[in-house]
């Protein structure tokens, strides 16, 4: 049974040092060059971990330990249906980040992200973030 609105997860992957990876959009697709955490859409039969770590591989070539959720709610870009955003604390994965789908990647500090141009539907919990200041863990 296919849930009533699409789920995206997003993966808050933090360095040793504390930083978080973003990710832009490549230039030319939906929502070109804005930033995002890594993720994607639920596929039939996925649940949110699965998915996450389906898309953490297929974008960032690594294979991931889910952590726990750190948000959830829903989101409606304008003219589309809602959407329900899930984001997981990633702390530990294997293999070397490679960037195989995004513009660029940056690692940066949990108080600069909200000067990075995020997608509509992720500044909430970006700001939020930024104010914690502590390790998604």
């Amino acid at each position: 049974m296919r849930p009533s609105r699409a789920i995206v997860v997003a993966g808050v992957i933090q360095s040793p040092d504390g930083k978080i990876l973003a990710c832009q959009r490549k230039k030319g697709h939906r929502h070109e060059l804005k930033w995002e955490f890594p993720g994607g859409k639920l596929e039939a039969g996925e649940n949110p971990t699965e998915a996450l770590r389906r898309e953490l591989s297929e974008e960032l070539g690594i294979e991931a330990e889910i952590g726990k959720e750190m948000a959830r709610y829903e989101f409606s870009y304008q003219g589309k249906p809602p959407i329900e955003l899930i984001f997981f604390s990633v702390h530990r994965f294997e293999g070397e980040i490679r960037n195989q789908v995004f513009e660029q990647m940056q690692w940066c500090e949990p108080k600069q992200l909200p000067s990075l141009d995020f997608l509509e539907g992720d500044i909430d919990f970006v700001r939020r973030l930024a104010r914690l200041q502590t390790k998604p863990v």
